[in-house]
């Protein structure tokens, strides 16, 4: 085991004037010194001193196709070529042709016509999702969203995303969300099935509208002071949680008998990360509202977007100017959508996704076997969690996962011969929660190969 990693003398220059001229609150400075990286290729990325590093998180899931992806970068440079720019207040035929391509699929899966509305990102894009919803309500601003949950931190989607540090010292524009228990089974109640569970928590939130004292209904005139319910199929930040499958239609089943909309975040989990384009089809419901982003451009182009229900967003209820980026459907970001649509069109990119998950989980569960800090491994297509506790296998133990992910990131492990580091992320309602997204390209010797890694940081953990 290696000492503490001393920046070379050019990064420290860097890292000097980093500390003088740059602005620390867009910046994670989770590694003293913090790392300096200099490619990227596929699943790996190198730092300033040649050392590479096998990276299991992908830019929080937005990287799905793997770094420097060919395919995906050539259409970005044959658009730089023809139409790199254009104001957004007028069409290009990407903007059209990606649209068409996302609603025609939503008509395909759940039934529904619907319009897509993009935008520069993923909060920026639950912003527009929260118009859409106020103008449909008449105006309605209260909002139902998950404990756990993660929407972004501009100032609206901080106020339906559970985590309080993220408004703090801000306050609120506009109502902060009603936040509802997620169906957490690792950490719930003993003695009921996943299901059982699932169905509890629906159970408990349905509740709330058998009287108009538990505050959220008016039974003489059969209205909610709720506008809509923002969920995350799978929580992102939360930890990677999978609820049960059978928790979404039993919730959908209660918003619709009191007119409320179901708003599905798919920014983290959406464009096959689950082995689907919407993790939302694992369930069966139809949703009103998709918000995506992320990985729509392979983390090349800042792009992300709503599609919504016609009666939402049809042009007579949210007219021209309802809401304007300057760089919204770029042709840059709309370029690179069509071309990953196009790439994972033309094999079973589903079935493949879902076998990799296979794998991989079968491996973390070998490794469960083995280090009894695991509490908990879970896994849908390549979306996998490994929840790191005490040695009673249930206690949340952050102080060891963040020791893990230090030494991941000191370069130093050794495999067949090849120096190495490990990229991990770290989430969770304790912040000890392994959240696994690696490249959806990723080959089965380099799930080996990280699988092996996160043997040696367990080993580490476990001697230290």
């Amino acid at each position: 085991m290696s000492d503490i990693r001393i920046a070379t003398a050019e990064d420290q220059v860097l890292l000097d004037k980093e500390a003088k001229y740059c602005s620390y609150g867009d910046t994670v400075h989770y590694i003293d010194p913090p790392r300096i990286f200099s490619r990227c290729e596929g699943s790996y990325v190198w730092d300033t001193e040649d050392q590479a590093y096998l990276d299991l998180q992908m830019w929080y899931s937005a990287v799905n196709f793997g770094y420097a992806n060919p395919r995906l970068n050539n259409a970005l440079k044959q658009q730089i070529d023809t139409l790199p720019q254009i104001a957004s207040q007028y069409l290009h035929k990407g903007k059209i042709e990606l649209s068409e391509m996302i609603a025609v699929d939503a008509k395909k899966k759940f039934g529904l016509d619907g319009r897509v509305h993009f935008n520069v990102g993923g909060s920026q894009s639950i912003e527009d999702s929260l118009k859409v919803v106020r103008n449909a309500s008449n105006g309605k601003s209260l909002m139902f969203a998950f404990e756990g949950g993660y929407h972004g931190r501009t100032l609206g989607a901080s106020s339906i995303t559970s985590s309080y540090r993220y408004r703090r010292r801000y306050g609120h524009f506009g109502e902060r969300a009603n936040f509802i228990p997620f169906p957490y089974h690792f950490r719930g109640p003993k003695g009921m099935t996943k299901e059982e569970y699932g169905s509890h928590c629906v159970q408990q939130f349905a509740r709330l509208f058998e009287t108009e004292y538990n505050g959220v209904w008016d039974p003489k005139v059969g209205q909610s002071e709720y506008a809509a319910f923002y969920v995350e199929p799978i929580q992102g930040t939360g930890g990677y949680v999978i609820p049960p499958m059978n928790f979404y239609s039993e919730l959908k089943q209660v918003l619709d008998q009191h007119g409320i909309l179901m708003v599905v975040d798919e920014i983290q989990m959406g464009f096959w990360r689950t082995g689907k384009l919407w993790s939302i089809e694992h369930f069966d419901v139809q949703p009103d509202v998709i918000v995506f982003g992320k990985a729509l451009t392979n983390g090349l182009n800042p792009l992300g977007g709503i599609w919504a229900k016609e009666e939402l967003i049809n042009p007579k209820i949210f007219p021209p100017g309802s809401t304007h980026s300057t760089f919204a459907s770029n042709p840059l970001g709309t370029a690179v959508g069509l071309e990953m649509f196009k790439m994972t069109s033309e094999v079973d990119y589903g079935a493949m996704v879902m076998a990799k998950g296979k794998y991989f989980l079968e491996g973390l569960q070998e490794l469960q076997k083995r280090f009894p800090i695991i509490g908990d491994v879970d896994g849908l297509g390549l979306a996998l969690r490994c929840e790191i506790c005490g040695p009673d296998g249930f206690t949340p133990d952050k102080a060891t996962l963040d020791y893990m992910v230090d030494e991941g990131m000191k370069g130093d492990m050794l495999v067949d011969g090849q120096k190495l580091g490990l990229i991990l992320d770290v989430g969770g309602y304790y912040k000890n929660v392994i959240t696994l997204a690696p490249s959806l390209e990723i080959s089965y010797p380099e799930i080996d190969l990280g699988l092996k890694l996160l043997e040696q940081l367990l080993t580490r953990a476990m001697k230290r």
